[in-house]
This record gives structure tokens, sequence and C-alpha cells, in this order.
């Protein structure tokens, strides 16, 4: 015997499953928890250094998708999807950045915040005293500082090469440069022939623990006269 209302019945069985069905999901959707970035700050890097950090976050709905929405990071470093930053930055300096994470609930959250990511120099030198002449002498100082945690084999050569190409050694120094040390001095200076001399400062860190191997240059401008000597 055909039911002339059970196609309408059948309806409203779909109707309320599908309500109770969004009730539970929304149920399901408030004992998540609110979706929060939970990295405050990011770890130094240095430069044409591998460099790896995972972003975190806290609550939501996995899996997440981070992007980078405003400012920009160093060349050579990249924020991947699942939040790792990563790469070997080509550029020294600060960097200010906005990253945005997103989760999959239904609908999507998302929340932003910015970072500053520092890049550093492992080496880095500087004029302590500028070179000047003094008679026959050409001197100077500069200042080294290793930024990392782990202690370098520093060696430093200061040569100044006169106009044919020929160099002399004025200062030279091989020691062991502490960690997290800044402005250390290093002087140089010594008496040559008289003409024209190019100043050229090398200073080579060495970490055996890593095997790496850091490098910086100093070159003043200008060539330096030696008026005085035989």
């Amino acid at each position: 015997m055909p039911y002339p209302h059970a196609p309408r019945r059948w309806t409203l069985y779909l109707l309320a499953a599908l309500c109770l069905a969004s009730v539970a999901t929304d149920a399901q959707d408030d004992r998540v928890p609110p979706l929060n970035i939970a990295t405050q700050s990011l770890p130094k890097a240095f430069l044409r250094t591998l460099y790896q950090f995972q972003l975190q976050v806290r609550g939501g709905v996995p899996p997440f998708k981070w992007e980078v929405t405003d400012g920009s990071l160093p060349s050579g470093v990249v924020l991947q999807a699942d939040g790792q930053l990563t790469g070997t930055p080509q550029q020294s300096g600060d960097f200010h950045f906005t990253v945005t994470v997103s989760d999959s609930g239904r609908p999507a959250h998302e929340i932003k915040q910015q970072f500053l990511l520092v890049v550093a120099s492992p080496l880095m030198a500087q004029w302590g005293r500028y070179p000047k002449v003094n008679g026959q002498r050409l001197e100077g100082s500069i200042l080294v500082s290793n930024e990392t945690d782990r202690e370098f084999d520093l060696t430093v050569i200061v040569l100044a090469v006169n106009e044919i190409g020929r160099a002399t050694a004025i200062g030279y120094q091989h020691f062991t440069l502490k960690k997290d040390t800044e402005g250390t001095e290093i002087p140089f200076g010594d008496n040559l022939s008289r003409g024209s001399y190019q100043l050229n400062v090398d200073a080579v860190a060495e970490v055996a623990e890593t095997h790496s191997i850091y490098r910086t240059r100093l070159v003043p401008k200008q060539r330096f006269q030696i008026q005085q000597g035989p």
C-alpha cells in the first residue's frame, strides 16, 4: 500500500539530521581554543649562514598555512607554508615583516603578527683609529667583534701595497676571539719607504666545531703618501 506522505517525512528527517550536524559542528568549534601565534620573537640570524626556525601557533584547527603579508625577509630567506623560516641570508640588517597564519576551520580563522629578524655579520671589523701617516710611519687600529656564541680562531693581516704592487706587512695578529665579544682593538703600524701606498686589512675567523670560515676586509678609499725616507 503506498504511503503518500513518505517523501515529506524523509525530507523532514534529512533536514533534522542536517540541523543536528550543524549544531554538533558549532559545538565542536566552540571547544577549539582560539587561534594565536605562540612565537613572540625570532633568534638572530647570521650573514651567509644557514638559518632555520619554526614559527608556532596555539589553538585553531590544523593544518595551518603561513605567509608573509607585509614587509620583507632578507634575500636568501623564505617563509614556507608550514611556518618554517629557512635559508641563508645574503644581506645583513634589521628586517621588519608581518606574517599571517590561517587554520582549517569552517570558516577558517586567521591572525597576523609583526616580527623583526636581525641578520648580523658573524665577524665584524671597523676602524678604531683611522689610518694616518706620521713621518715614515703608517699607523692606525681596527675594532673586531664576534657576534656569535662560539669562539673564533682569528687572524688579522694588514698590508701596505706600493705603486709597483710590493706588499709590506705592517700588522699581524693571531689569537682567540671570545664569543659575544664587541670592539676588541687591534693596532697596526710600521715605517715604510717613500712612496704611495694602498692599505688592505683582512680578518679571517675559523670555527673548528662547525668547520666555518668568516672573512671581512677594510680598505680605505685613499692612498697614503710617505714623503720621508731613503
